[in-house]
């Protein structure tokens, strides 16, 4: 990068942002990064558009592997990096002015490796901001911490007490369409599910009644979500549908792999493993 250190904090900074087929949005992301970031490091997992190129013209470092994953995708990058201390961001995400001055002075003072510091992230919908928005931790040493290897929604395994939040936002523009919403909220209930049964956890008829009202209610009364009208109550809705659709996948994988277990000759059901396909 051509930003001295000296300007930027005592202490080296690499930023690290997994990527795929998004040239449109990245280049936001990384300009938003570029006051505070000693490095800046691209994981494409196989773009077929211009992300590459648009990594490469604004001066970061790319390395292509082909995707095993978010979490291992996010510990093949901070492998890569240079200096030890990593700050986390997506494609569609853009830092506030107010979080990068926060970013540029930390690094002064990044002395207690084993600590963590998270971000608020607030996201569109709609053409809306959404909530109060959800912390996330985005800055670690990797020498102390790293990714849990978990199918989806991974984070960086460190205990709550040494997290600290830092001031400023983390804006996420991740909505594209009600269709590419879909589509990836149904990518995401598959991974959850999938790793609920990893992990050994059964199904839960009384979870699968109760989870889907009380994040409706969570989301929609306690945060807020009726202030923003339609898009705030679709937002809503949806939460209260993806954890419906994570317990009745998770059903659907432990019948499946009840079926396939049985003795041999005997036939499965016909249709009933329709749904699982690798």
């Amino acid at each position: 990068m051509s930003h001295q250190r000296d300007l930027a904090g005592k202490n080296g900074l690499s930023v690290v942002i997994i990527a795929q087929n998004d040239e449109s949005r990245i280049g936001s992301a990384i300009e938003s990064c570029k006051s505070f970031a000693d490095e800046i490091v691209v994981i494409d997992g196989g773009s077929q558009d211009g992300t590459v190129r648009v990594s490469e013209q604004l001066g970061c470092k790319v390395y292509t592997n082909a995707w095993p994953g978010y979490a291992k995708q996010r510990i093949y990058g901070s492998d890569r990096a240079t200096y030890d201390w990593i700050f986390v961001i997506d494609t569609d995400e853009v830092v506030s002015e107010t979080l990068a001055a926060a970013i540029r002075e930390l690094k002064f003072d990044l002395s207690d490796t084993s600590k963590a510091y998270s971000v608020l992230r607030i996201g569109d919908f709609l053409g809306r901001w959404m909530g109060k928005g959800e912390r996330l931790v985005r800055l670690y040493n990797r020498t102390e911490i790293q990714y849990k290897d978990s199918l989806v929604h991974e984070t960086p395994d460190v205990q709550q007490d040494q997290v600290s939040l830092l001031p400023g936002i983390l804006w996420h523009y991740g909505f594209r369409s009600i269709h590419d919403h879909i589509q990836r909220f149904n990518k995401y209930t598959d991974l959850e599910a999938e790793g609920a049964v990893a992990l050994g956890k059964r199904f839960n008829l009384l979870r699968m009644l109760v989870r889907p009202p009380l994040r409706f209610v969570q989301k929609y009364i306690f945060q807020g979500l009726y202030r923003k009208g339609v898009p705030g109550l679709a937002v809503a809705l949806f939460w209260g549908m993806y954890e419906f659709l994570v317990c009745l996948k998770q059903y659907e994988l432990q019948l499946v792999r009840k079926k396939t277990k049985k003795p041999e000759g005997e036939p499965i059901k016909e249709g009933s493993a329709y749904a699982i396909q690798q």
